[in-house]
């Protein structure tokens, strides 16, 4: 192992964290890949342990989304022949719910599209919330756009644990990904969240043509805001959207960008989300690379693993469920 990377784990056993230069200085040199995956996965079993937070997600309100997100297909500046539909009922969320809970998973998170809802459709996303907490023993989580603190604190009182609102990149590159709305506005919706007492779950996408640096500044900010669970999605390019040509990561990048997310937030939950069959055979290998949790099943428009075969793949990694 290099010197570089002795440094870092006692620096890291220590208790300390990285710097953006010490970061930065891992992405750049010329440094043996597994033996940094092997460094961050013995920093993910100090922190965190063998236990993989495993979660599921409803696409409860599909497309007709007035921001511009370049990689996104629900946005309505872009033509991606997506299922649009409005909020749905109580009962098909429960049902969904009530599945993916028969199936092994912990958490359960009901995710619609737009900027923010309508008063009527947030108050409907509260009555179908406090019937999942009497009708399951899921942990709950919401990702529904813009929210203030009020909208924060009703979640809480309906049994919401979890607010998930992604930054997605650093902010930085962030004018190149969105402009309708800005990076700000997204720091600001993680605030109110936090100040109601909710956890946050935050990440973003990687190879959005941003580069390293760019994810190690977002690793970092989300490290400053104390966010406890971060999602990485690798972009799926899209066809219809402004990403729709970007070239797909290769399996060693993404697998750096996850070492660095855990050797950068040692105490998080690094959470592999969307896109990761780009790693293709190598997928398991994430959770030997820092990753302890996964978004299960399907995504928001494209199809994911089933929740059997991530299980399976976890538990050959030598993790618990």
């Amino acid at each position: 192992m290099s010197q570089l990377l002795t440094q870092i784990e006692t620096k890291l056993e220590s208790g300390a964290l990285l710097s953006y230069e010490e970061a930065l200085q891992l992405a750049e040199e010329s440094i043996d890949t597994e033996a940094l995956l092997a460094l961050a996965n013995r920093i993910r079993q100090k922190y965190k342990g063998d236990h993989v937070d495993l979660c599921t997600i409803i696409n409860a309100k599909s497309g007709k989304c007035a921001e511009n997100c370049k990689y996104c297909a629900q946005s309505a500046h872009y033509n991606t022949n997506i299922p649009e539909y409005p909020l749905l009922e109580k009962e098909r969320i429960v049902e969904e719910a009530k599945k993916n809970e028969a199936e092994g998973v912990h958490r359960f998170s009901i995710v619609t599209s737009g900027g923010k809802l309508s008063k009527k459709d947030f108050e409907q996303v509260l009555d179908t919330i406090a019937t999942l907490r009497q009708e399951t023993k899921l942990l709950l989580c919401a990702s529904l756009g813009t929210i203030t603190f009020e909208q924060a604190l009703h979640l809480k009182e309906a049994g919401i644990t979890s607010y998930h609102h992604n930054i997605e990149t650093s902010r930085d590159f962030y004018s190149q990904i969105c402009d309708t709305h800005s990076y700000e506005d997204r720091i600001t919706t993680i605030q109110n969240v936090l100040q109601a007492g909710l956890d946050v779950c935050s990440g973003g996408i990687i190879g959005m043509g941003e580069t390293m640096a760019d994810r190690i500044q977002m690793a970092l900010e989300l490290r400053e805001l104390g966010v406890p669970s971060i999602p990485i999605n690798i972009l799926n390019p899209i066809k219809g959207t402004p990403l729709e040509d970007m070239e797909i990561l290769k399996p060693e990048e993404i697998l750096k960008t996850l070492a660095l997310f855990r050797l950068i937030i040692p105490h998080g939950t690094i959470r592999y989300a969307g896109g990761r069959s780009a790693l293709g055979q190598e997928q398991q290998k994430g959770f030997q690379a820092g990753v302890n949790a996964a978004l299960v099943g399907n995504y928001l428009t494209t199809l994911g693993n089933s929740i059997a075969d991530d299980i399976k793949m976890i538990r050959d990694a030598g993790l618990e469920v």
